[in-house]
Protein backbone atom coordinates (compact mmCIF):
# COMPACT_ATOMS: atom_id res chain seq x y z
CA UNK A 1 0.00 0.00 0.00
CA UNK A 2 2.95 2.38 0.60
CA UNK A 3 4.80 1.44 -2.60
CA UNK A 4 3.72 4.58 -4.46
CA UNK A 5 4.19 6.94 -1.48
CA UNK A 6 7.07 9.39 -1.52
CA UNK A 7 8.19 11.69 1.26
CA UNK A 8 9.55 15.08 0.26
CA UNK A 9 9.99 18.58 1.63
CA UNK A 10 6.93 20.82 1.58
CA UNK A 11 6.96 23.82 -0.75
CA UNK A 12 4.71 26.90 -0.67
CA UNK A 13 2.33 25.45 -3.29
CA UNK A 14 1.58 22.58 -0.84
CA UNK A 15 0.21 24.81 1.93
CA UNK A 16 -3.52 24.45 1.26
CA UNK A 17 -3.36 20.67 0.75
CA UNK A 18 -1.29 20.27 3.94
CA UNK A 19 -3.83 22.43 5.77
CA UNK A 20 -6.68 20.22 4.53
CA UNK A 21 -4.95 17.18 6.03
CA UNK A 22 -4.27 19.14 9.22
CA UNK A 23 -7.92 20.19 9.63
CA UNK A 24 -9.39 16.76 8.77
CA UNK A 25 -6.99 15.14 11.22
CA UNK A 26 -7.90 17.51 14.02
CA UNK A 27 -11.61 17.07 13.33
CA UNK A 28 -11.30 13.27 13.54
CA UNK A 29 -8.63 12.84 16.23
CA UNK A 30 -9.76 15.52 18.65
CA UNK A 31 -13.51 14.89 18.56
CA UNK A 32 -14.45 14.47 22.21
CA UNK A 33 -11.26 16.24 23.33
CA UNK A 34 -11.93 19.72 21.93
CA UNK A 35 -15.26 21.55 21.55
CA UNK A 36 -17.27 20.30 18.54
CA UNK A 37 -18.19 23.81 17.39
CA UNK A 38 -14.50 24.72 17.38
CA UNK A 39 -13.54 21.64 15.34
CA UNK A 40 -16.42 22.12 12.89
CA UNK A 41 -15.36 25.74 12.37
CA UNK A 42 -11.77 24.95 11.37
CA UNK A 43 -10.91 26.15 7.88
CA UNK A 44 -7.89 24.96 5.87
CA UNK A 45 -7.47 28.44 4.39
CA UNK A 46 -6.82 29.86 7.88
CA UNK A 47 -4.14 27.27 8.65
CA UNK A 48 -2.48 27.51 5.23
CA UNK A 49 -1.93 31.23 5.73
CA UNK A 50 0.20 30.49 8.82
CA UNK A 51 2.57 27.96 7.24
CA UNK A 52 6.04 28.92 6.06
CA UNK A 53 7.44 26.41 3.60
CA UNK A 54 9.86 28.92 2.02
CA UNK A 55 12.90 28.77 4.30
CA UNK A 56 15.84 26.50 4.96
CA UNK A 57 16.65 27.96 8.40
CA UNK A 58 17.60 24.97 10.64
CA UNK A 59 16.11 26.59 13.76
CA UNK A 60 12.64 27.07 12.26
CA UNK A 61 9.96 24.39 11.81
CA UNK A 62 10.57 22.25 8.73
CA UNK A 63 7.82 20.17 7.14
CA UNK A 64 8.07 16.97 5.11
CA UNK A 65 5.02 15.58 3.34
CA UNK A 66 3.88 12.14 2.22
CA UNK A 67 2.53 12.19 -1.32
CA UNK A 68 0.91 9.70 -3.63
CA UNK A 69 1.21 11.29 -7.05
CA UNK A 70 -0.13 14.79 -6.48
CA UNK A 71 -2.18 13.90 -3.38
CA UNK A 72 -0.77 15.00 -0.02
CA UNK A 73 -1.70 12.35 2.53
CA UNK A 74 0.22 13.41 5.64
CA UNK A 75 3.01 15.52 7.03
CA UNK A 76 5.54 15.81 9.84
CA UNK A 77 7.15 18.99 11.13
CA UNK A 78 10.38 19.07 13.14
CA UNK A 79 12.69 21.69 14.62
CA UNK A 80 15.17 22.15 17.45
CA UNK A 81 13.25 22.50 20.70
CA UNK A 82 12.82 26.02 22.02
CA UNK A 83 12.98 24.77 25.63
CA UNK A 84 16.30 26.06 27.02
CA UNK A 85 16.38 23.25 29.61
CA UNK A 86 16.50 20.71 26.75
CA UNK A 87 18.95 22.44 24.43
CA UNK A 88 20.22 19.92 21.92
CA UNK A 89 16.88 18.10 21.62
CA UNK A 90 14.92 17.89 18.39
CA UNK A 91 11.18 18.41 18.55
CA UNK A 92 8.45 16.71 16.59
CA UNK A 93 6.04 19.64 16.30
CA UNK A 94 3.38 17.87 14.25
CA UNK A 95 2.62 14.54 12.65
CA UNK A 96 -0.74 14.21 10.93
CA UNK A 97 -2.13 11.75 8.41
CA UNK A 98 -5.39 12.05 6.53
CA UNK A 99 -7.91 10.04 8.59
CA UNK A 100 -8.80 7.91 5.56
CA UNK A 101 -5.20 6.63 5.65
CA UNK A 102 -4.94 5.92 9.39
CA UNK A 103 -3.58 2.43 10.01
CA UNK A 104 -1.91 2.25 6.58
CA UNK A 105 1.67 2.64 7.81
CA UNK A 106 1.90 6.19 6.52
CA UNK A 107 2.29 7.69 10.01
CA UNK A 108 5.09 5.24 10.78
CA UNK A 109 6.86 6.16 7.53
CA UNK A 110 6.60 9.86 8.35
CA UNK A 111 7.88 9.15 11.87
CA UNK A 112 10.97 7.33 10.55
CA UNK A 113 11.63 10.24 8.21
CA UNK A 114 11.20 12.79 11.04
CA UNK A 115 13.49 10.85 13.39
CA UNK A 116 16.11 10.49 10.65
CA UNK A 117 15.92 14.23 9.94
CA UNK A 118 16.42 15.13 13.60
CA UNK A 119 19.27 12.62 14.01
CA UNK A 120 20.85 13.98 10.82
CA UNK A 121 20.83 17.43 12.40
CA UNK A 122 22.87 16.04 15.28
CA UNK A 123 20.12 15.56 17.86
CA UNK A 124 20.46 12.50 20.09
CA UNK A 125 17.10 12.95 21.82
CA UNK A 126 13.71 14.21 20.74
CA UNK A 127 10.54 15.42 22.38
CA UNK A 128 6.95 16.02 21.39
CA UNK A 129 3.84 17.41 23.03
CA UNK A 130 0.65 15.34 22.93
CA UNK A 131 -2.88 16.59 23.58
CA UNK A 132 -3.99 15.14 26.91
CA UNK A 133 -6.52 12.36 26.39
CA UNK A 134 -5.42 11.48 22.84
CA UNK A 135 -5.27 7.70 23.42
CA UNK A 136 -4.77 6.79 19.75
CA UNK A 137 -1.68 9.01 19.43
CA UNK A 138 -0.41 7.81 22.82
CA UNK A 139 -0.46 4.20 21.54
CA UNK A 140 1.21 5.21 18.27
CA UNK A 141 4.04 7.09 19.97
CA UNK A 142 4.64 4.46 22.65
CA UNK A 143 4.96 1.81 19.91
CA UNK A 144 7.66 4.01 18.37
CA UNK A 145 9.65 4.20 21.61
CA UNK A 146 8.37 7.50 23.01
CA UNK A 147 7.37 7.76 26.66
CA UNK A 148 5.84 10.50 28.79
CA UNK A 149 8.34 12.25 31.05
CA UNK A 150 5.83 13.73 33.51
CA UNK A 151 5.92 17.29 32.16
CA UNK A 152 2.73 19.02 31.05
CA UNK A 153 1.68 22.50 29.94
CA UNK A 154 -1.39 24.49 29.10
CA UNK A 155 -1.10 26.59 25.97
CA UNK A 156 -3.09 28.46 23.38
CA UNK A 157 -2.85 26.48 20.13
CA UNK A 158 -4.58 27.64 16.97
CA UNK A 159 -6.93 29.76 19.07
CA UNK A 160 -7.95 27.24 21.73
CA UNK A 161 -6.49 26.42 25.14
CA UNK A 162 -5.20 22.85 25.41
CA UNK A 163 -3.32 20.75 27.93
CA UNK A 164 -0.35 18.85 26.52
CA UNK A 165 1.84 16.07 27.91
CA UNK A 166 5.52 15.86 26.96
CA UNK A 167 7.04 12.65 25.56
CA UNK A 168 10.71 11.91 24.89
CA UNK A 169 12.81 9.29 23.17
CA UNK A 170 16.44 8.76 22.21
CA UNK A 171 17.38 9.06 18.55
CA UNK A 172 19.65 6.57 16.80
Amino acid sequence: MLASIQIRSAVPADALAVARVHVRSWQAAYRGLLPIDYLDGLRPEDRAARYDFTHSDPVKPYTRIAVDGEAILGFATTMPTSDPALAGYGELCALYVDPERWGSGLGAALMVDARDRMAGQGFRHALLWLLKGNARADRFYRQDGWSPDGQHKRELMWGIEVEDLRYQRPLP
